[in-house]
C-alpha cells in the first residue's frame, strides 16, 4: 500500500478532476513516473502562471489529451521538481499532506511541505 508523507496510507488526491500519473486519482508514483507526479496540491493562479512561463501550460484544455484544463482551486498531482521550483521561486501552492506520496520527500523536506498544508484536509 503507497504510504503519504506522514508514513499513513495515501489518500486520493482528485477525482474532478482526475489527477495522478495513473489517472486514479491518487498521486501514486513508480519506476515508469519519470517526472514523479507525488505533490498533491490546491493549485493557484500564481502557480499555473508560473507552470506556463517554464512551459508547461496546466490551464488550457486538450481534450484530445483528456485533459479538461486546471483552475485555481482544483487540486492536482504535482511533479515534485516543479513543485520545489514553485517554492523556490515564492509561489508554491498548497499542500494535501495526506494524498502526497511519500516520493516527495526525496526533494522537499517533511517540515517545508508541512508549512504549505492545507488546514482543511479532505
Amino acid at each position: 500500500m503507497p504510504k503519504n508523507v506522514l508514513g499513513a496510507e495515501l489518500r486520493p488526491c482528485s477525482l474532478d478532476p482526475l489527477t495522478g500519473f495513473y489517472r486514479d486519482g491518487s498521486c501514486a508514483t513508480g519506476s515508469e513516473d519519470v517526472g514523479c507526479h507525488a505533490v498533491c496540491a490546491e493549485v493557484t493562479e500564481e502557480f499555473l502562471g508560473f507552470s506556463k512561463s517554464r512551459g508547461n501550460d496546466l490551464s488550457t484544455p486538450e481534450p484530445a489529451h483528456g485533459f479538461p484544463g486546471l483552475r485555481p482551486g482544483d487540486r492536482w498531482c504535482l511533479c515534485a521538481a516543479r513543485w520545489k521550483e514553485a517554492l523556490d521561486a515564492g509561489v508554491a501552492p498548497p499542500v494535501v499532506l495526506e494524498s502526497t506520496h511519500e516520493a516527495a520527500l526525496r526533494l522537499v523536506s517533511r517540515s517545508i511541505l508541512e508549512e504549505y498544508a492545507l488546514d482543511d484536509v479532505t
